[in-house]
Formats: structure tokens, C-alpha cells, sequence
């Protein structure tokens, strides 16, 4: 099984249209259900850690200048820990059963919901719920446009992939600098960034399933595009949180 960006994509043939379009929506359903579902656990474990001091205090310790929670280094084991994860999908998901994906992609998004905790604890309630909502409203119909329009878009990937290149590096750097101005670059181009990411890897996603059809690589198709849009959620949330988040004072 291969998890390539550009494959050649094979269509039914012969087989039954109707039953090929019925399975290509249970597949985008499975898919959308996995990410839903990885979208709640990583919101469970980040209300969990900032409301529940208790649990907080396994991941942050209290800084004795500003009284404020400071991530300790379980914080950042965990916060580091799904890098590892993604590289072990990717290179490993043709020797990888299904159920061990399915059971590496919860886990995944059980340790997102650590780092996501740093948020909700930098801002209020009520601005993370807007945006929240704002994101999730943006990446339906970004989803819908990808599963509908005729358009290829992957002519747009390479200039996706090495804007998101840049991203990072310009994130990198402003680690250093801490420039506002360069701040605010990064997340409206952020924004942008993701919102194309969204679509083409929703097209990808419906286009892949021709490629399965009919094989047990189906299931893991699924997992794999679940993460996909469920990385595309996550980091447009955060880079509208920086437009639209209120910091707790």
C-alpha cells in the first residue's frame, strides 16, 4: 500500500457505478467520522489538562514569577511525540495492519489534545469556542468544494507544500526574533496555507478510494485521510485563533 501524493488513479472499469459511488461515500463518511472522532479526543484531553488541576499538574508546573502554569518536560515529550508517530504511518503503513493504524492514529490525536491544552489555558473560553466554529464552518466548505468541483487541484500542491515549507521556517525563525509584524504574516499566510490543503487533500482523499476499491487497504486509506484532514482542522483553528483568540488577562 502506498500513501503517494500523486498517484495514478484507477476508476472502476466495469465494475457496478452505483455501488462504486455508494462506497465512495461510506468511505468519505468513515473518513470524516474518524477525523470527527479524533477532533473530540483531542478536546477531552485539553479540557481535562487546563481544567482539572489536578491533571495540569502532570503536565505543567507553576511559575513561581508570574504564578502563570509553565509546561514542564512531559509537556514537550508529549507535544514532540506525534512527529514520531506520522514518520512511523508514513514509512511503515504498507506493513502496518489496520487496526494498528486505527489504534497509532488515537493515540496521535490524544497527545495533540496536550499541546492544544497550551490554547485554552492562553485563551478565554468563549473566543476558542468562536473560532472553533468559524473553522469548523471555513473547513466544510472548503471539504465540499474538493469533494465536488471538476478542477484538478493538484497543480496547486507544489506551491501548497512549499508554502507550508516556508511556513515552518519562517515560524523557526520567529522563534528568535519574536516580530510581530512577521507574526502576523505567518499566520494569514497560514490561513491560506490550510485552506487550500483542505480542499486538495479532499479531492485526494475521494480520488484514493478508486485506487483501494474493492481491496482491505481501504480501511487504512481511511485512517491516513482522516489525519490528513484532521492536521488540516487543527492548524487552520490555531492560525485563525491568532486573529480571533481574546488572551486571558
Amino acid at each position: 500500500m502506498s500513501f503517494d501524493l500523486n498517484p495514478r488513479y484507477a476508476q472502476p472499469g466495469l465494475a457496478d457505478r452505483a455501488s462504486f459511488d455508494a462506497g465512495l461515500r461510506a468511505h468519505m463518511l468513515r473518513v470524516y467520522n474518524y477525523m470527527a472522532g479524533g477532533l473530540a479526543l483531542s478536546g477531552v484531553v485539553a479540557a481535562l489538562i487546563a481544567f482539572s488541576p489536578e491533571v495540569r499538574a502532570i503536565f505543567f508546573s507553576v511559575n513561581p514569577q508570574t504564578l502563570r502554569p509553565a509546561p514542564n518536560l512531559l509537556y514537550w515529550v508529549a507535544v514532540l511525540a506525534p512527529i514520531g508517530l506520522i514518520f512511523w504511518m508514513s514509512f511503515g503503513a504498507q506493513r502496518m495492519q489496520f487496526s494498528t493504524m486505527r489504534t497509532v492514529y488515537w493515540v496521535f490525536t490524544a497527545l495533540q489534545g496536550v499541546s492544544l491544552s497550551m490554547l485554552l489555558l492562553h485563551y478565554t473560553g468563549a473566543s476558542v469556542a468562536q473560532t472553533f466554529f468559524v473553522t469548523a464552518a471555513a473547513f466544510a466548505g472548503l471539504s465540499l468544494y474538493g469533494y465536488t468541483t471538476k478542477r484538478d487541484l493538484s497543480g496547486f500542491a507544489t506551491f501548497l507544500i512549499m508554502g507550508l515549507i516556508g511556513l515552518m521556517i519562517a515560524s523557526i525563525v520567529n522563534i528568535f526574533l519574536h516580530s510581530s509584524g512577521l507574526n502576523f504574516i505567518i499566520s494569514a499566510a497560514g490561513v491560506l496555507i490550510f485552506a487550500g490543503l483542505t480542499a486538495w487533500d479532499t479531492q485526494r482523499i475521494k480520488e484514493q478510494y478508486s485506487e483501494a476499491y474493492g481491496s482491505e487497504s481501504a480501511g487504512k486509506l481511511a485512517v491516513w485521510g482522516a489525519l490528513s484532514l484532521y492536521l488540516d482542522f487543527i492548524n487552520l483553528f490555531q492560525f485563525l485563533l491568532s486573529f480571533m483568540g481574546q488572551r486571558r488577562d
